[in-house]
């Protein structure tokens, strides 16, 4: 089966350009109008941050034999149903003849906080993958086979987040990996064993500076977390359904 994977690393860099120039705008807009979110939250809530990396995987579902699917990126048309909460809000959605194709989290974190957020975006990774399978179990989507269920994460590469970091367990150690690793560390760790453990069908991290404004500069932590393999296993999955479904 030949896979498309729609020249990803230069539509990374343009991803990664809107991401931090989003984040900018965002900031010098509320600036101007004198309701500046506090800290870093000015860059967050113009909610267009991540929208280069939607772009990317639309041109996967596209180049890979799924052009007639349904894409929802709108909030009023994300909402899958849950087994432990009513609904659950992705962040886009691929609808074929009637079934899930693929289900994605797109996120980011971006300093000066790294350390409660690293443990609410796991705690949410975690959570979410497991309403999902157990809603998927309970035949909440129909019979049908497995949706790719995708996470992707881009971390601002600063000093906070590559630096070694001391945990305290008094009780019981901490597994040794984990043991002066530094929150891009982490993310790693955390995104290959959501993929062990089938949590998710592939997780990914991305790290770049903001000065990649200008330049679209982006780092990954390891083969396994890297994007290559996210868009490789998304691109085989939609090739597949493809496929499946005689398009």
């Amino acid at each position: 089966m030949s896979l498309d994977l729609v020249n990803f690393e230069s539509k990374a860099q343009e991803a990664i350009k809107t991401f931090w120039r989003s984040r900018e705008e965002a900031k010098q807009k509320q600036a101007r109008s004198g309701s500046a979110d506090q800290g870093e939250r000015s860059g967050v809530t113009a909610g267009k941050n991540m929208d280069g990396f939607l772009e990317l995987i639309l041109d996967i579902v596209n180049a890979n034999g799924l052009s007639k699917a349904e894409i929802y990126q709108n909030r009023a048309m994300l909402t899958l149903p849950g087994y432990f909460r009513p609904t659950k809000l992705w962040d886009l959605l691929v609808i074929h003849k009637g079934e899930l194709i693929a289900a994605i989290e797109l996120k980011s974190h971006v300093g000066p906080s790294f350390g409660n957020n690293f443990n609410n975006r796991t705690e949410e990774a975690l959570g979410t993958a497991h309403d999902l399978w157990t809603a998927y179990r309970e035949e909440a989507f129909g019979k049908q086979p497995r949706p790719f269920v995708g996470w992707l994460m881009m971390v601002e590469s600063a000093p906070g987040s590559r630096r070694s970091v001391r945990d305290s367990s008094p009780h019981f150690p901490v597994f040794e990996e984990f043991k002066g690793a530094s929150y891009l560390k982490r993310y790693d760790l955390l995104c290959q064993r959501l993929v062990q453990e089938q949590l998710y069908t592939s997780a990914a991290v991305l790290s770049s500076e903001r000065e990649s404004i200008s330049t679209g500069d982006y780092s990954e932590q390891s083969s396994m977390t890297g994007l290559r393999t996210f868009v490789a296993s998304f691109a085989g999955h939609v090739a597949a359904e493809a496929a499946r479904l005689g398009e």
